[in-house]
């Protein structure tokens, strides 16, 4: 789906009554991705929870063999606390593509998608139907289908 903010807040409102209540927001760097999610919010009243920041600290003192183990708890918490009722924003999700923590970013999102609405920023690119991050070749490669979410696609900026 493509459109405008207005648009993009009417369809925040109707995935509540799907089974999985994921949207992802995608778009080339730049086109405004993090400014529409933080224009939700501020429309919400609700906070973005940035995942690199808030989970890389508390990961950062734990041992290192212990990261993959806790990643998903923490990330957990972290959404119980930053959700706003059954809104949760995501935003700067690259450490859950770390290889050394063995996560499924994707699959983590619909898990805590099946719990509230999530909307997140999609650090990768929609081509052709499919979700991608990274290069092909890239260690952190990741491609996925679209089925459980809805992708809310930025063609440009403003």
């Amino acid at each position: 789906m493509t459109s405008s903010p207005s648009t993009f807040h009417r369809l925040v409102d109707e995935i509540g009554a799907l089974h999985s209540k994921l949207i992802l927001v995608v778009g080339r760097p730049g086109s405004g991705k993090t400014a529409l999610l933080a224009d939700l919010a501020d429309q919400r009243g609700a906070k973005v929870l940035n995942v690199g920041s808030a989970l890389g600290k508390r990961l950062a003192v734990l041992p290192s063999k212990q990261r993959a183990l806790k990643a998903p708890v923490l990330l957990r918490e972290l959404a119980d606390e930053h959700a706003d009722g059954d809104l949760l924003l995501i935003d700067n999700i690259e450490l859950l593509f770390d290889q050394t923590l063995k996560l499924d970013p994707l699959d983590l999102l619909k898990r805590h998608a099946h719990i509230r609405r999530v909307v997140a920023v999609w650090p990768g690119e929609l081509r052709e139907g499919r979700l991608t991050y990274a290069e092909l070749g890239h260690p952190e490669y990741q491609d996925y289908g679209l089925d459980g979410l809805v992708p809310f696609e930025i063609e440009s900026v403003g």
